[in-house]
């Protein structure tokens, strides 16, 4: 208990969300900021409970207005079940939390105002946060889907493609619909702010993840997935086929000859250790 308890001292307010502590302040408008508070809250502790217990290394988890982000030290080489349970941890927990509001009605510690109110955030946040953009819980799932049909960076470039174009379609409803909604477009900086920082560290993340794969612990593959190359292929271009959840048996040919088989370990060592990062497969294989 006291090791789920030590989450809580990672729990950060986001700045968006201290603003509209400060909007709900200056209107007195408390008990609806409570509810926000408390929604907001379990949803993110889902999130970080889950998390924890699958041994994640938990670095803080970042409470905003529409639910948080857990920033974890893991990098794509948990398994896609585990992963696929953490993000649903959030956004199952609005369901209990309905029935809840709805048992607090009916023992009149709600009012009809109150659980209407309640009701609005706690359905509103759940949707929003299913939305498809990275970094919402609909984003993540998009990129667990496209990992179990592509290689780690494909995958994380067609999440990134269908979050802009959802995320286009978001801005394009809300300068029709809320044009002056001012937590709507807070909303709208945030997502693109984390969009444009997810772009920019794409390759950065796709390191990481081979770096983990080699230096890391590699329990979590539950899937083996050959790749049959050239000899002529680029290692780099090997290392680009490698996918989330599986562990690769590297296959070497020659004008369609089977030459060799290689443990994927010897193509990141040779990567990451040997700095072969410019060299063709066969320089390995005819380097024993």
């Amino acid at each position: 208990m006291s090791n789920y308890l030590s989450l809580l001292h990672k729990i950060h307010i986001h700045p968006l969300l201290w603003v509209m502590i400060g909007i709900s302040v200056i209107t007195a408008n408390f008990k609806p900021l409570c509810m926000l508070m408390v929604i907001v809250f379990i949803h993110e502790m889902g999130h970080a409970i889950s998390a924890h217990f699958f041994s994640w290394r938990i670095k803080s988890i970042m409470l905003l207005p529409f639910g948080g982000v857990a920033e974890v030290d893991e990098h794509g080489n948990r398994s896609l079940k585990e992963e696929l349970i953490v993000v649903l941890s959030g956004p199952i927990q609005h369901l209990w939390l309905q029935g809840a509001a709805s048992l607090l009605l009916q023992l009149s510690l709600f009012s009809e105002a109150d659980y209407t109110t309640f009701t609005f955030y706690n359905i509103t946040i759940l949707l929003f946060n299913l939305l498809p953009i990275w970094p919402l819980d609909g984003g993540k799932l998009l990129f667990i889907l496209f990992s179990l049909f592509w290689p780690y960076k494909k995958a994380h470039t067609h999440m990134l493609i269908s979050s802009c174009f959802v995320l286009i379609i978001y801005i394009t409803i809300t300068l029709i619909f809320s044009p002056t909604h001012i937590n709507m477009w807070m909303i709208t900086t945030f997502l693109l702010y984390n969009l444009y920082h997810e772009y920019k560290n794409r390759m950065y993340g796709w390191i990481r993840f081979l770096m983990e794969r080699y230096y890391g612990k590699q329990d979590a593959f539950y899937q083996l997935k050959p790749i049959t190359v050239e000899e002529t292929d680029l290692i780099y271009h090997v290392l680009l086929q490698f996918q989330r959840g599986c562990k690769h048996l590297i296959i070497v040919e020659k004008d369609g000859k089977k030459l060799a088989e290689m443990d994927e370990n010897e193509l990141l060592h040779a990567y990451f250790a040997n700095k072969l990062t410019d060299s063709k497969v066969g320089d390995i294989y005819y380097g024993y």
